[in-house]
């Protein structure tokens, strides 16, 4: 089974313990239920979405998307490959993007890296933060840890971890940032 069916099939089975309908929780969410029914029927529920969920049932993010417990003390990658649910990204459409975390409406970031500009400085703040890679290669570095990510990776991390991020190889890199604090 692919890695996006298997998310649908976690927040399927979510959804059913927590004894909700697609209809009920479509509405909770703020969503259409015709659009909610697309996105279980066809696997491709958009990030936002994924982090909605998880916020409406109190579940970890990571864990809902990877199957695996968090390791959000450091750091969990999240790898998507070319699938459905990263050309939903192609268009930048933010409003989609869009997550909420403590009452806040967090709107994504889009960065672009070119190869000539110079590595990031690591810093640190609260919170948590979210890379999502639509283009290209990047490099997010901890301290003396670099984890390469390509287009249609996601990482997941604490970002209190001094942390910086960099283009990797000859093209532009663009990737998706949402900092929670």
């Amino acid at each position: 089974m692919e890695q996006i069916s298997e998310i649908t099939a976690r927040i399927r089975e979510l959804r059913e313990i927590c004894e909700y309908s697609q209809e009920q929780l479509a509405a909770e969410l703020g969503i259409s239920a015709e659009a909610y029914a697309g996105y279980e029927k066809n696997g491709d529920f958009p990030i936002s979405v994924i982090y909605e969920i998880a916020n409406k049932f109190n579940v970890d993010f990571n864990e809902l998307v990877t199957g695996e417990p968090s390791r959000i003390d450091t750091y969990q990658v999240v790898r998507k490959g070319t699938g459905k649910s990263i050309r939903r990204f192609e268009g930048y459409h933010f409003q989609d993007l869009a997550f909420r975390y403590a009452d806040k409406v967090m709107q994504p970031l889009l960065v672009t890296l070119d190869p000539s500009d110079e590595p990031a400085a690591l810093v640190s703040h609260s919170g948590q933060e979210f890379n999502l890679v639509l283009k290209g290669k990047m490099a997010v570095v901890f301290d003396k840890t670099e984890i390469i990510l390509e287009a249609g990776d996601a990482i997941y991390f604490n970002p209190t971890y001094q942390h910086g991020q960099r283009c990797v190889g000859d093209t532009e890199t663009m990737f998706l940032t949402m900092i929670a604090e």
